[in-house]
């Protein structure tokens, strides 16, 4: 059973701080009701912290789930190992551990192909040239060298998910879709329920914007620059006739791209 220690809240972090590294902590600007949003949030993005330095860990894992990730912590390599590593979407990997090191840990992660493709970050205080080269030559998808900050390990960790996930799934960041109905950019095509939809050209940038930022409402000046920016003129009532027009093709789904008078349109679920 993985240790949590933040489990009880109690919250007396107030005023900690670890010795260790020089790292600092920012929860306190957070509220609980914060904290639980971005939990809810990111909740499905599962990392493995593994450091001997339990108080390192803690601070790591405190302040990554108050950015919404789910976090696990490990004390050594050995422990990590037990785990089904499979099911996480990255590890943050201390180098100087014993008896077995970070880097002989990814070097059986590696080997595995359940888990080569998950990332690592190397988080260590061997900050030579020839150990940042190693650690990468190993398949490591960043280095940082200790002491760190924590805005520092956040923001590595946020640009390696953001690279991973187009990597892995660059199909993703051509889809949007909810429930039946589905838009692929990349082939510019729209289907219901399966069922491929004719749209013109500025009907499918119309849904795509929308679709894009569910729930937001966007004024007719806002869609004019973003939907007809080459034009010279268009007159608002183009903006309306072309949303009648692709409510109706979309069926049931039509319903969902509300008007709000005096404001603009929106896709509302």
């Amino acid at each position: 059973m993985l240790q949590h220690p933040y489990s009880h809240f109690t919250f007396q972090l107030k005023n900690a701080y670890t010795e260790c590294d020089n790292v600092c902590l920012r929860h306190k600007q957070l509220s609980l009701c914060q904290i639980k949003l971005t939990i809810l949030e990111k909740e499905d993005i599962r990392i493995l912290v593994v450091d001997d330095e339990e108080p390192l860990c803690e601070i790591l894992q405190f302040n990554l789930e108050v950015e919404g990730y789910s976090v696990d912590v490990a004390y050594s390599a050995e422990q990590a190992i037990t785990l089904d590593l499979s099911g996480y979407s990255l590890i943050l990997l201390d180098v100087m551990m014993g008896p077995m090191s970070g880097f002989r840990m990814a070097q059986l992660m590696k080997k595995d192909e359940k888990t080569a493709s998950i990332p690592i970050i190397f988080c260590t205080a061997k900050d030579t040239e020839d150990d940042t080269v190693a650690g990468l030559n190993l398949g490591a998808d960043d280095y940082i060298s200790k002491p760190f900050s924590i805005r520092e390990v956040i923001a590595r960790v946020k640009s390696v998910l953001r690279r991973t996930e187009s990597v892995l799934h660059p199909e993703s960041q051509q889809l949007l879709n909810y429930k039946g109905l589905t838009m692929n950019l990349s082939k510019k095509s729209c289907s219901v329920e399966g069922v491929e939809i004719p749209l013109t050209k500025k009907e499918f940038e119309i849904l795509a914007l929308l679709l894009k930022h569910k729930g937001k409402i966007f004024s007719r000046e806002e869609i004019l620059s973003q939907v007809w920016s080459d034009e010279v003129i268009v007159l608002d009532r183009t903006i309306d006739v072309n949303m009648t027009r692709l409510r109706k093709k979309i069926g049931v789904y039509g319903d969902y791209i509300v008007t709000r008078l005096g404001y603009g349109y929106g896709f509302e679920v």
